[in-house]
C-alpha cells in the first residue's frame, strides 16, 4: 500500500510540474509574441483607429485613399459588408478566417504592415463587446490617431441597454496620450472627459468644418459619400500635412465598401425603378436620414417602396426599427425580407403604420423578391433597401445592379 500510494504521489508531482512548465512556456512564448508585435507597432509612424457606429469602413477607406495620394505606403483594413485588407497600391485581398471573426487578426494585420515598412496603417475596429474594443485600441492597435465617427443606439443586445451605453463602450477606443478626431455632436461631455482622462487631444468636427465641403468635393464620388465623413477624414489630413485636394483626389479614387450606399436605375419593359441601396444604414436614425434623402431626390416618381432585410438573431434592431417607422415619410409599400420579420411588423403596426402596406417576402429568393417589386412598382418607383446589408441584402443589391440602365 505504502508503494502504490508512493507511485501516486510522485505520479501526481510529475504532473503538477509538467502543468506548471507548459504554463510557464505558454507565458513566455505569449510574452515573446507581444514584444514582437510591439516592434510592428513601433515601426509604423502612423497608426489610425477607426471606431463608430456608422460610417467606419468608408472612412477607413478614405482616409486610406488620401494618405496613398499623399505619397504614403498605406496598409487598411476593413470590416465592413466583406472584411477586406487593403494593401499599398489600393488592391483589396479578403480576409481568411478559419474559426470565425476574432479581434486577433488585428495582429496579422500590424504584423503585415510592419514586414512590408508601412509609413501608415488604417484599421476599422471589429469588436463589439465593451470591454473587447478596449483591448483592441490599448494592447492592438495604439493608435497615434483615433477616429470615433458617431456614437448612435445599435448593437444594444452587446453594447446596451441604452444609447449612452453604446456611446461608452465606443469610448474604449480612445488612444491613450495622442489624438482623437469625431464628428459626433451630442455628447461633447462623455468625449471630453475621456479623453482627459486618457490624456488625448480631442478634435471634434464642427457644423462649420461639414458646411466647407462643397457640392463641387462631393461631386467627385460615383456613389453616395455624407459630408460628415469627408469633413471628417479631411480634418485628420490636414493635422496630418496632407494638403486638401490630394486628399480629395485620394478619396475620390478609393474603391466604396460594397455595402455603400449607392442608386441603380432599371427600366424594366418601359417600368422606371430606381433602386437605392441604403441596407449599411441599419440603425432608425440613419435609416431614417438616408430614406429622407432619397425621397428628396427621387421624389417625383409614381411611387415609393421600402425593403426592409430583417435578421432573426437581432430582435433589438427590429424592434427599433418596427417603432421608429411611423415618424418617417410613408412609403406606399413595405417588404419585409430575411428573417424574423413578424418582430418588425408588430412593432410597426402597434406604433400606427398601415397593416395592409406591408407585402411579406420572408425565405423569397432575390428573384421572387424583384419580380414582388416590379409588381407593386406602377410605372415608375423608388426602391430603397435598408436594415442590414448581410444575407439576402447584399444579394438583392447585385441583382439590382446586374439589371442596371447602361449609359
Amino acid at each position: 500500500m505504502m508503494l502504490h500510494g508512493s507511485s501516486c504521489w510522485r505520479f501526481v508531482t510529475a504532473m503538477l510540474i509538467t502543468i506548471v512548465l507548459l504554463l510557464l512556456f505558454v507565458i513566455v512564448f505569449l510574452f515573446i509574441e507581444y514584444r514582437i508585435h510591439c516592434s510592428f507597432l513601433s515601426a509604423i509612424p502612423i497608426r489610425i483607429h477607426v471606431n463608430g457606429t456608422r460610417g467606419k469602413s468608408s472612412v477607413t477607406r478614405l482616409i486610406a485613399g488620401a494618405l496613398r495620394e499623399h505619397g504614403l505606403r498605406t496598409y487598411a483594413k476593413t470590416t465592413g459588408t466583406i472584411p477586406r485588407m487593403i494593401m499599398e497600391d489600393g488592391r483589396e485581398y479578403p480576409i481568411y478566417r478559419p474559426a470565425g471573426p476574432n479581434i486577433i487578426e488585428q495582429l496579422r494585420i500590424i504584423a503585415l504592415a510592419g514586414r512590408n515598412n508601412a509609413d501608415a496603417v488604417v484599421i476599422e475596429c471589429m469588436a463589439l463587446q465593451p470591454r473587447l474594443q478596449s483591448v483592441s485600441e490599448v494592447k492592438f492597435v495604439k493608435a497615434t490617431h483615433g477616429i470615433i465617427t458617431n456614437a448612435r443606439a445599435d448593437h444594444l443586445d452587446v453594447m446596451g441597454p441604452s444609447e449612452m451605453d453604446v456611446v461608452m463602450s465606443l469610448l474604449g477606443t480612445v488612444p491613450c496620450g495622442k489624438k482623437l478626431y469625431t464628428a459626433e455632436q451630442d455628447y461633447s461631455e462623455e468625449f471630453t472627459v475621456v479623453c482627459q482622462d486618457r490624456k488625448s487631444e480631442l478634435s471634434a468636427l464642427q457644423p462649420a468644418e461639414i458646411d466647407m465641403v462643397t457640392d463641387g468635393d462631393m461631386s467627385g464620388f460615383s456613389y453616395v459619400e455624407h459630408k460628415e465623413n469627408v469633413a471628417l477624414v479631411l480634418k485628420l489630413c490636414e493635422d496630418l500635412g496632407v494638403p486638401r485636394d490630394v486628399a480629395l483626389r485620394g478619396m475620390w479614387k478609393a474603391h466604396p465598401d460594397p455595402g455603400v450606399m449607392s442608386e441603380y436605375e432599371i427600366d424594366f419593359f418601359g417600368r422606371k425603378i430606381m433602386f437605392v441601396n441604403g441596407f449599411a444604414a441599419n440603425d432608425p436614425e440613419s435609416s431614417e436620414r438616408v430614406w429622407r434623402m432619397a425621397l428628396k431626390k427621387h421624389g417625383h416618381l409614381e411611387r415609393r417602396i421600402m425593403i426592409i432585410n430583417a435578421r432573426e438573431d437581432r430582435p433589438d434592431r427590429s424592434k427599433q426599427l418596427g417603432e421608429s417607422l411611423c415618424g418617417w415619410p410613408a412609403a406606399d409599400r413595405y417588404l419585409l425580407m430575411g428573417s424574423g420579420v413578424y418582430v418588425l411588423f408588430r412593432k410597426a403596426v402597434a406604433s400606427g403604420v398601415d397593416s395592409s402596406k406591408f407585402v411579406y417576402a420572408e425565405g423569397m429568393t432575390v428573384a421572387r423578391i424583384f419580380e414582388e417589386v416590379v409588381g407593386l412598382a406602377g410605372s415608375s418607383a423608388m426602391v430603397m433597401g435598408i436594415g442590414n446589408i448581410g444575407g439576402p441584402g447584399l444579394e438583392l443589391v447585385h441583382y439590382f445592379r446586374n439589371r442596371t440602365v447602361l449609359n
